[in-house]
């Protein structure tokens, strides 16, 4: 942060260093008002910048909600095989492990999706994944059909170990705070602009400065309400899992 503050400090004093080596050369004329060349660059300048910045912190929060959602298919589809597997285990270890995937997944849902969105998981949820590892590690299994599916249903239990401790990686991203910030402060610049250059807008004049301040002002909003992919206009929702819930009756259970 430092080294960001000493390089913004550097930069305006080498702005004001040139112009007064410009002055004092007298190279060059002056440049007043809304309409010289100076603010005429400085404006775009400040667009571009803040364009570049907003696009920034949408595509990000965009491309991490997908990124999180294709992770939860792929934990749910981990779940549903260990339950199809488990079905192949002998009564009654095979039908404790299925009622241990249901309490899972309905944990999951009913409890832990809603503690996902203030950024962490919950520390039962890796209890009852650990407890489930080694209710099938403990298992006594006879016959290679048996011994088949108890191994199976760990295999998939440590891919649901591995999306799980990616979905604690998902609930915790966010855009970098910097990025947001300039993300604020060019949308500033950009709506106070024109009055710094000296222009006086009256009547008329200041509705489209108004819709401008008012549209930056919703799009600032969204960049923010976007920014946690498990909160806000563009969370991932449980679908996965409330999918698994409703395919888990068409599974023959243990015998």
């Amino acid at each position: 942060m430092l080294v960001f503050i000493l390089a913004v400090v550097a930069a305006v004093g080498a702005v004001f260093a040139a112009a007064f080596l410009f002055r004092k050369s007298r190279h060059g004329t002056d440049d007043r008002g809304h309409s010289s060349t100076t603010a005429g660059h400085a404006g775009s300048m400040l667009s571009s910048l803040f364009l570049l910045a907003f696009a920034i912190a949408i595509v990000l929060p965009w491309t991490a909600a997908d990124s999180a959602r294709q992770n939860t298919q792929t934990e749910s589809q981990a779940i549903t095989d260990a339950y199809w597997a488990a079905a192949a285990l002998p009564a009654p270890a095979g039908t404790q492990v299925q009622a241990s995937l249901r309490d899972y997944v309905r944990f999951i849902v009913d409890n832990e999706w809603k503690l996902m969105a203030k950024g962490r998981l919950s520390q039962e949820g890796w209890a009852r994944l650990d407890t489930l590892r080694a209710q099938v590690t403990s298992l006594q299994v006879s016959g290679t059909a048996a011994e088949t599916a108890r191994s199976t249903v760990l295999d998939r239990i440590r891919d649901m170990s591995s999306a799980r401790g990616q979905r604690a990686v998902d609930a915790k991203t966010r855009p970098p705070q910097g990025l947001m910030i300039l993300t604020i402060i060019t949308a500033i610049l950009v709506c106070a602009f024109p009055f710094l250059a000296g222009a006086r807008p009256r009547g008329m004049a200041l509705i489209p400065a108004a819709a401008m301040t008012a549209m930056l002002t919703v799009g600032i909003y969204l960049s923010f309400d976007i920014s946690h992919v498990f909160s806000g206009a563009l969370r991932v929702k449980p679908d996965a899992f409330t999918t698994a819930q409703q395919e888990f009756p068409r599974i023959p259970e243990s015998r």
